[in-house]
């Protein structure tokens, strides 16, 4: 059991920031991460939450403020960048097929890279093949096997898991019971994990 689970869904723009620090945060803290995709999206919805698409002032303000702390974190970012995602649901299958399989983490970097570096959007072409190709897997068959019904259902159980968990948003640290929303909770999460209360 992970000591740490992150939530997240391919697709937010914030999670960026987590999921390219993160193997390297697990190394120095010696804490474990279960990485966890859901649909944000589908949660998001249900509450009429919708964060930036259709408010350009906040979007900006999320653009430079991505840009602010990737260039704290040492992280190259070329934003803004295609947002939001055409094929959300597909990027985040491919994830949860990942997770089964053992190269979630991996898969989420890569896609991360090419899409906040390179332009190319998540879970389209050539971000997907590529990304794929490059961590030693099939992009025809894991295409298929993502949007095939066993994937959907562990999608929508783990989508449900977080709506159980109260994770309204995305990236999200739960730990102990207690939940902890966005990059910048990351070390508060560490310290609960640690201590049972944040830290400083």
């Amino acid at each position: 059991m992970a000591d740490i689970d992150f939530w997240f869904s391919v697709g937010s723009t914030y999670t960026y920031l987590t999921v390219m620090r993160l193997p390297d945060v697990a190394r120095r803290t010696d804490v474990r991460f279960r990485w966890r995709p859901f649909s944000v999206r589908t949660i998001m919805r249900e509450m009429d939450n919708v964060p930036f698409a259709t408010k350009p002032i906040k979007m900006a303000y999320m653009w430079r403020d991505v840009e602010r702390r990737a260039a704290l974190h040492g992280l190259p970012v070329r934003v803004p960048a295609p947002y939001p995602l055409k094929d959300f649901d597909l990027a985040n299958r491919v994830a949860v097929l990942g997770e089964r399989e053992g190269w979630c983490a991996d898969y989420v970097r890569g896609t991360y890279r090419r899409w906040f570096q390179e332009g190319q959007e998540a879970g389209s072409e050539p971000n997907l093949s590529a990304t794929l190709r490059e961590i030693g897997q099939d992009p025809a068959r894991v295409i298929a096997a993502a949007q095939g019904d066993a994937i959907g259902q562990a999608y929508d159980a783990a989508t449900a898991e977080a709506r159980q968990l109260n994770v309204f948003g995305a990236p999200t640290f739960v730990v102990q019971g207690e939940r902890f929303w966005g990059d910048d909770r990351l070390d508060d999460a560490i310290s609960w994990h640690r201590h049972g209360k944040v830290v400083s």
